[in-house]
């Protein structure tokens, strides 16, 4: 829906709530439909353990996610560095009094909240670079020295989830970072520079990789070497990709998630049950919403006329995308499994709030498409 004439640099919410671009919001709907319905059938036919608690913390996410959209959008830009520190700052927390589970220190209580640090650092990581790029002017992003503090901004909680250790949250900080990089301007010597040197540091990084996550790597390269081990997960996900066939099993037929054949069936490996279930039309189903959603992602940063806008979209889009392909491509055992959630599928609550709340922002971005913001606006 179109603004009625110039922007008005004041809107009330109820203008804001007009402007909101509801077919997205529509999409954002199906898909987490059929997230809930996933993990009833995950659950045995069952709303518990895992569909009941989903429909609560979607519930809570929606809020969050129209809190985001209806504040003004300056508002993020001047707070844009806060949101990073603060999520910073539980990165340390967990570091040093985490909650540690399945070899991993992720978690970390805040009350009576189990919340996971990583998963808000990925749109913190966005909002922080959209507003570094958005103060440098298109001359000064190609010179090194402006360079150096984007860098920090990315290498340093890539460093602190690396240690928890969470290689593939890790990956996804820097991929994404590195989007934003390139998408700001950055040369593209650089990253091929970057990708040299991070090519000779592999016999390194190798030496420091705890013997679960070589594991993870040599069974990527053959599963059949521990069929029952540590090629177990990615063998019982393509067992069941193929046995769903082009139409599938039909719903709460799958026999690999129903006979708990597939260990983490309600988060990592959640899209063979759906692919079991519905086979090859199910899971084209499924891809092209979620191609839908990237496609207004793109669109509404295009449409934005100030670049914070436009970084601030195409960053949450690109992270969005990360999140779908690093998930398929891992039970599809095309990558290593790094335990990335299938977005508003997965079981899972601070990973669908977080999401949330970047759709939020991205929401925010076209209902200020027509804001014009220069690069000293919204300095504190």
């Amino acid at each position: 829906m179109a603004l009625s004439g110039p922007y008005r640099e004041h809107m009330s919410v109820m203008s804001r709530l007009t402007e909101v671009n509801w077919l997205f919001v529509l999409l954002i709907l199906a898909v987490s439909a059929i997230g809930i319905a996933v993990l009833y059938s995950a659950g045995g036919g069952s709303f518990d353990p895992w569909a009941s608690r989903q429909i609560s913390r979607f519930g809570l996410a929606i809020a969050i996610m129209f809190a985001a959209a209806l504040v003004d959008l300056r508002f993020w830009l001047r707070h844009a560095y806060i949101v990073y520190a603060i999520g910073l700052a539980m990165l340390v927390a967990t570091e040093l009094s985490g909650f540690e589970a399945k070899g991993a220190e992720r978690w970390l209580y805040i009350g009576f909240m189990r919340v996971q640090p990583s998963e808000i650092m990925k749109i913190a990581l966005v909002l922080a670079l959209a507003r570094y790029f958005h103060k440098t002017a298109a001359e000064d992003v190609r010179r090194i020295s402006r360079l150096i503090p984007a860098l920090g901004i990315i290498a340093v909680p890539a460093v602190l989830v690396l240690k928890q250790p969470d290689l593939g949250t890790a990956g996804m900080l820097l991929l994404a970072g590195a989007g934003m990089m390139f998408i700001a301007g950055v040369r593209l010597r650089w990253f091929i520079l970057v990708g040299a040197a991070g090519l000779g540091v592999l016999p390194v990084l190798w030496n420091h990789l705890r013997d679960y996550q070589k594991a993870r790597v040599l069974t990527f390269l053959d599963p059949e070497r521990d069929p029952l081990g540590a090629g177990y997960h990615i063998l019982q996900s393509k067992i069941a990709l193929g046995s769903g066939g082009i139409w599938g099993k039909g719903f709460l037929q799958g026999s690999q998630s129903h006979l708990s054949f597939i260990p983490e069936k309600q988060t990592d490996f959640i899209f063979s049950i759906f692919a079991e279930e519905f086979g090859m039309v199910g899971a084209i189903v499924l891809l092209t919403l979620y191609g839908l959603i990237l496609v207004y992602g793109f669109a509404i940063a295009m449409r934005s006329r100030n670049q914070f806008g436009r970084l601030l979209a195409l960053g949450i889009t690109l992270t969005f995308f990360l999140y779908v392909f690093i998930n398929m491509a891992m039970v599809m055992g095309l990558i290593p499994v790094v335990g990335v959630p299938l977005p508003l599928i997965s079981y899972g609550g601070t990973a669908m709030l977080t999401l949330m709340f970047g759709f939020g922002l991205l929401i925010s971005v076209y209902i200020h498409r027509d804001a014009r913001i220069g690069r000293f606006q919204g300095d504190d």
